[in-house]
């Protein structure tokens, strides 16, 4: 039965007790969500503009639909998509059968791009008509696959996903192959990172946006930038290699699965990333 966690913050807003963990709702809305008692809670009630965004988009992303509030309160205009940096967006409708992952687009002239998926809904569906559709739609790896096979047919779009990780989604159109970069289309590269999956993918926009599923990630507590050694599925040796080779390309944005996004100056964050693959090599996180 749903009810209303303790830990809470007294208030209007709340989170329930179906609360999965995902962590999604704290990485849109840091500071004012925090894990208690393995959960997300609101730490206060939000009170301004922001805050009051940042509680709305934690409430429509919640694959649960655990983010609520006691008393009506309007939804603010655009929560989603959430403008992230030029041409780049967070979907927001995170899906329950992808763990809760973020999703983005990748706004473009001649074709935008889905980087994983959300759950199906029509307030997806109607921004990306008004506007222009989906040419592609890329899959980080196996677990993040959310409902982009109904995007697809939708839209009528390309689907990419890596060859080792293609068992999890079977109506994928076009294959990523082997350990080398791929040119999914100018100026979008495929990078593989085996090591959360043995498919895993990261997938290089403009040079210096970085989408990295489950790979890696910002953590708002710690301020750094994360991997998780208890979500590795395939190798944590391998997965420390892969991050390594990473830092031949000079991006400033991290755009996370699960986990939070974040921007750095390029040489800030090859600093921090050669500095979790040291960490990680030595069997930390």
């Amino acid at each position: 039965m749903r009810k209303r966690h303790a830990g809470n913050a007294l208030g209007n807003w709340y989170i329930d007790t179906a609360c999965s963990d995902c962590t999604a709702a704290r990485t849109v809305a840091p500071g004012l969500i925090v894990e208690k008692d393995g959960q997300s809670v609101f730490a206060r009630q939000p009170q301004t503009e922001d805050e009051i965004r940042m509680a709305w988009r934690a409430r429509l992303l919640c694959p649960t639909a655990s983010v609520r509030s006691d008393t009506a309160t309007e939804q603010p205009a655009d929560v989603f998509p959430e403008r992230m940096t030029e041409g780049v967006y967070r979907l927001g409708y995170n899906a329950a059968h992808a763990a809760g992952a973020h999703s983005f687009l990748v706004r473009r002239d001649t074709g935008s791009i889905m980087v994983d998926s959300p759950r199906w809904t029509r307030a997806v569906t109607a921004k990306l008509e008004e506007w222009g559709g989906l040419a592609h739609i890329v899959l980080t790896h196996r677990d993040d696959v959310g409902d982009a096979e109904a995007y697809a047919k939708h839209f009528g779009a390309l689907v990419w996903i890596h060859e080792w990780d293609r068992a999890a989604a079977k109506f994928v159109s076009d294959l990523i192959r082997g350990r080398e970069p791929t040119a999914i289309v100018e100026n979008f590269i495929a990078v593989p990172v085996p090591g959360h999956t043995k498919g895993s993918v990261v997938f290089l926009h403009d040079g210096h946006c970085l989408f990295t599923g489950d790979s890696l990630a910002w953590d708002f507590e710690e301020g750094d930038l994360s991997a998780w050694r208890e979500f590795c599925w395939y190798s944590w040796d391998k997965q420390a290699t892969s991050l390594a080779r990473l830092a031949a390309y000079d991006f400033d944005w991290v755009f996370a699965g699960h986990g939070g996004s974040h921007h750095l100056p390029a040489r800030e964050m090859r600093a921090r990333l050669e500095a979790l693959v040291a960490r990680m090599k030595n069997g930390e996180g």
